[in-house]
């Protein structure tokens, strides 16, 4: 009798253990589970973009360009995002996008969103080293470097710019803000002839040359080269792609 009752109160042990193992073994899982998911990371959110249109965006009251205008807002603010365009349903001057729905100043309503940007525009007067310093701030990738050559009778000066976008839009305004390029010159469409020059319309008598270069190919950019210069200087600012950034390269010599 005193076995039978051994036997089924061992039993009973490891019956207990059993349950306990499946028990920890759940629990377990369900951590492994837990921790899964909050190791997924969520779609990236834009709060806030900057106007980066040289005279400023109009804020209209539809997402429409016919639409009333409600007020513009000057180059370089910080707008509050309310809902994103994802689609592309227009282009202007070459440059696709949508209307994206901004607050300004209290008040709600559309903006083109090829004239807003993650990156804040160059401030007037701010040189290359400064706006990198600044965008550093929030855009890590975003570099500087220089380099110096050529002869001591005939110096010359390289700085290269990396600015984290693929767009050429923006990078292009930023150079021309950066390095004065005359906005007589429009940014290029990708469609055209491959290979263009176009002179400056308001090209100084001491210039001897102030044009824009543009290589293409099937209708996609590749290149943009603003060429100027005088009878003792001659510069040029090239823009390119650079994987999955825009590069930005000015060079200085002494004529």
């Amino acid at each position: 009798m005193k076995k039978i009752a051994f036997n089924i109160g061992a039993l009973a042990i490891i019956a207990l253990f059993t349950s306990c193992e499946k028990k920890i073994e759940l629990t377990t899982t369900n951590l492994a589970v837990a921790e899964f998911i909050t190791e997924v990371i969520p779609e990236k959110t834009i709060d806030y973009l900057y106007v980066t249109a040289a005279s400023g965006l109009s804020l209209r009251a539809y997402n429409n360009l016919n639409s009333e205008k409600l007020a513009v807002m000057p180059y370089g603010t910080k707008v509050k995002i309310v809902s994103v365009e994802e689609n592309n349903t227009m282009n202007i001057r070459g440059i696709k996008g949508g209307m994206h729905q901004v607050e300004y100043n209290n008040k709600t309503g559309f903006a083109f969103n090829g004239y807003l940007s993650e990156l804040f525009p160059p401030e007037r007067g701010a040189t290359a080293k400064m706006y990198i310093t600044d965008l550093q701030n929030t855009h890590a990738r975003a570099s500087i470097t220089e380099v110096t050559g050529g002869t001591a009778s005939k110096p010359s000066n390289t700085q290269t710019l990396l600015i984290p976008t693929s767009k050429w839009h923006e990078v292009y305004l930023i150079a021309q803000k950066l390095y004065e390029i005359p906005r007589s010159f429009t940014l290029p469409k990708p469609k055209g002839k491959d290979n263009v020059v176009i002179n400056n319309p308001n090209k100084t008598s001491k210039a001897w040359v102030s044009e824009l270069q543009v290589e293409r190919k099937e209708d996609t950019l590749l290149k943009i080269v603003y060429a100027n210069s005088s009878n003792n200087f001659k510069r040029t600012i090239t823009i390119t792609e650079e994987g999955d950034m825009m590069k930005i390269e000015e060079v200085r010599e002494v004529q």
